[in-house]
């Protein structure tokens, strides 16, 4: 299989605290690959770091066999990265409909007219309207994001994310914070994902990370721990004793 993702030997240090140690991840293309760990395990450091929001204090990221350990996070956007946050980032005054229609307006070059551009060129318009059918907005598409319910705007953030057209996403734990009738919108969503775009999915609902995940990497205290299967992951009795605990199963 061919690696569009790759980190080698990532660290990240904050003084003398290593959030991040000798960090080497390979993810697939087409990969539905699960990034998991007790809380301040470094996860979203990596992510962090993955996206250009933190520089490494050492080692190297790869995008395609490309270094891209340099690079801002627009330009890595532009090159096919894209995340979702822990908390989301969403402007709180627009609508889905506007939010999309702004998404998939910078992505084609019109960022500075989306208003405009949104319902004036056909294939924007055609774009937003199937991202708010796929992801389940068309009912809320109007209302300003701040009044959406949590799930929802979780969604959105997908959407959005989806709309900058990525080969490889980043999903910062997407059912964070989502009530539990809301949930299974979120794992629709994360299942329906394109086939063709690889994603890194970090998580703590064990549900969503072993239904989605083929491949499963284990962090602790900043550095891998276990890599493989789920079936093998959840099995593995290291892992139960740090994470999981003794009911972990598929």
């Amino acid at each position: 299989m061919t690696v569009v993702l790759e980190t080698r030997n990532l660290e990240k240090r904050f003084g003398g605290i290593i959030a991040t140690g000798n960090v080497s991840l390979s993810i697939e293309k087409g990969a539905r690959h699960a990034l998991i760990g007790p809380n301040g395990a470094g996860k979203t450091t990596i992510i962090n770091q993955l996206t250009g929001v933190l520089p490494p204090t050492s080692g190297r990221i790869l995008l395609e066999g490309q270094d891209i350990t340099g690079l801002s996070a627009h330009a890595r956007v532009g090159l096919g990265l894209a995340r979702t946050f822990q908390i989301n980032q969403l402007f709180a005054d627009l609508s889905p409909l506007q939010t999309l229609g702004l998404a998939v307006s910078e992505r084609l070059g019109y960022g500075h007219d989306w208003w405009r551009v949104t319902g004036s060129k056909p294939p924007v318009m055609a774009e937003v309207v199937e991202l708010l059918e796929r992801f389940n907005l068309g009912d809320v598409m109007e209302d300003p994001t701040s009044q959406l319910p949590y799930g929802k705007q979780r969604l959105l953030e997908i959407a959005v994310a989806i709309a900058c057209r990525p080969r490889v996403l980043l999903l910062d734990e997407p059912a964070a914070g989502v009530p539990e009738d809301e949930r299974e919108d979120i794992l629709a969503a994360v299942a329906a994902l394109p086939s063709d775009v690889t994603v890194l999915l970090i998580e703590h609902d064990m549900d969503l990370v072993f239904s989605f995940a083929d491949r499963i990497s284990v962090l602790v205290n900043g550095s891998l721990f276990v890599e493989g299967k789920p079936e093998e992951v959840a099995q593995d009795p290291r892992v139960k004793a740090v994470y999981l605990g003794e009911e972990a199963h598929v």
